[in-house]
């Protein structure tokens, strides 16, 4: 039988009549005015930093640009992805074929959680699932196609939930809304998604369980382009996540809740992957970037090093994020092991210790009134309380950096966060502007990344 638009809402009545206390009236209704009125909880607009970490079957055969999209290049004929099944496999091998040898044998999520809370980033989103449906926990509308039944037998995201919380970093769970050949969403295609099947059956029951068995803090939709909000029937599951579920205090989503929502609706803008607006937007957003340049979100067994982000790169990437008001989320894919592979974790390690000084300058900060400065090397600008922070890329030459933007006072003092309890000497550039700052000798940083603290300016 078809499921329409009436037996969703039949469906998503029953939530309430399940979950909620007598007497409970919903505070924001099911229309995108309401919901983009919600404030934004003050936690993820100062953790600043977060991992991303995709991992699924794909994650076994481990192949090609996008590695996390290999079942769907394959069956399309990619001639890469051909061949490489041709050479290393027999006929008549399928995709369901590599689910019993994603083993993750090696999957120790307290060695995950301890890389991530070493990196100093503040929250995590863990793939639940990625758009080949297989999914990372015991999904009951996902039988034989998920982590307990098949595979690593092994419910991946409820451990993964344990460990980060034993170290107060915030969890936040990846959610693919559609797979790439799930016949109910196929159908549901093939009438212009004038049927409502697969969103019944598998994308709201899915979300709804994830909700209330691991109450994330943040959910990071996907998979939405192809229909509009109104056949996944986004706004009444969000309507009952922020008034009625259990995480409804503090719960994050991002944009992607149908075609024509990005950048529009939601609690943060993703944009389109890797975002970098031109100017400070006026809604709060998140880049998403991944570790390895070659642009796989994936694992890449053929991955090489010269594709691996450095770290002055990251850092670069990571400051100019924070300084135009955003949120960084740097993805690593884990091998079908369970291993972070040590590239990866030695470049989340040296975040950390570059965010072990200069932290004071990305956390809880703000925009200033300035981004970035070019003069003597290339500068960005962050802002807390009544204290400017210049983030430098590169030491100046010859120990003088000039500062353009900065207004001084004879209350201005500038330090290194390197060696807070050292004033460093400065002089004024002009009469109502900028200061030229007198840098001590300093060894060279694997970060290529200095931080300025300026008191006392406007």
């Amino acid at each position: 039988m078809a499921l329409g638009p009436a037996h969703i809402a039949s469906f998503m009545c029953l939530i309430p009549l399940l979950l909620l206390a007598p007497g409970c009236a919903a505070r924001y209704t099911a229309d995108w005015a309401s919901l983009d009125a919600r404030p934004l909880p003050q936690w993820y607009d100062d953790a600043k930093f977060g991992i991303f970490i995709h991992w699924g079957v794909f994650s076994v055969p481990g192949f090609g640009q996008f590695s996390e999209w290999f079942w769907w290049w394959w069956a399309s004929g990619r001639q890469a992805e051909v061949d490489f099944m041709k050479k290393n496999y027999p006929p008549g091998f399928k995709y369901a074929d590599f689910a019993p040898q994603f083993r993750a044998e090696f999957y120790n999520p307290d060695d995950w959680a301890d890389i991530f809370k070493a990196s100093g980033a503040r929250y995590i989103v863990f793939t639940t699932k990625h758009h080949e449906g297989f999914t990372n926990w015991p999904s009951p509308v996902s039988w034989n196609w998920n982590s307990m039944d098949t595979g690593p037998h092994r419910d991946l995201v409820g451990e993964l939930a344990v460990a980060v919380r034993k170290r107060s970093l915030r969890l936040g769970l990846y959610h693919s809304m559609f797979e790439f050949f799930n016949p109910l969403y196929l159908a549901d295609r093939a009438s212009g998604f004038k049927t409502q099947n697969f969103v019944a059956l598998k994308t709201l029951p899915e979300l709804l369980h994830l909700v209330m068995s691991y109450k994330p803090d943040l959910i990071w939709s996907d998979g939405d382009w192809e229909a509009p909000d109104t056949y996944w029937n986004s706004t009444q599951f969000l309507a009952w996540l922020y008034n009625d579920s259990p995480v409804k205090e503090g719960v994050i989503v991002n944009d992607r809740w149908g075609k024509g929502c990005y950048c529009k609706h939601g609690g943060y803008f993703n944009c389109a992957d890797r975002f970098s607006p031109g100017q400070v937007p006026n809604h709060k957003w998140e880049k998403c970037q991944d570790l390895d340049a070659f642009q796989s979100w994936g694992y890449r067994r053929n991955m090489k090093l010269t594709d691996v982000m450095d770290l002055p790169s990251v850092i670069k990437d990571f400051v100019s994020v924070v300084a135009m008001g955003g949120n960084y989320l740097l993805n690593v894919g884990a091998n079908s092991d369970g291993m972070i592979v040590p590239v990866f974790e030695e470049r989340l390690r040296q975040i950390g210790v570059w965010l072990g000084i200069n932290g004071e300058a990305i956390y809880a900060s703000k925009t200033w009134r300035v981004q970035k400065d070019n003069t003597t090397v290339p500068v960005w600008y962050t802002a807390k309380n009544n204290t400017v922070y210049a983030i430098l890329l590169s030491w100046p030459p010859k120990q003088s950096l000039q500062l353009p933007s900065p207004k001084t006072s004879t209350a201005t003092k500038v330090t290194l966060l390197d060696f807070p309890n050292v004033p460093l000497k400065w002089a004024p550039m002009t009469q109502t502007a900028g200061l030229t700052v007198l840098m001590p000798p300093m060894p060279p940083s694997p970060a290529n990344a200095w931080c300025l603290k300026l008191e006392g300016v406007a």
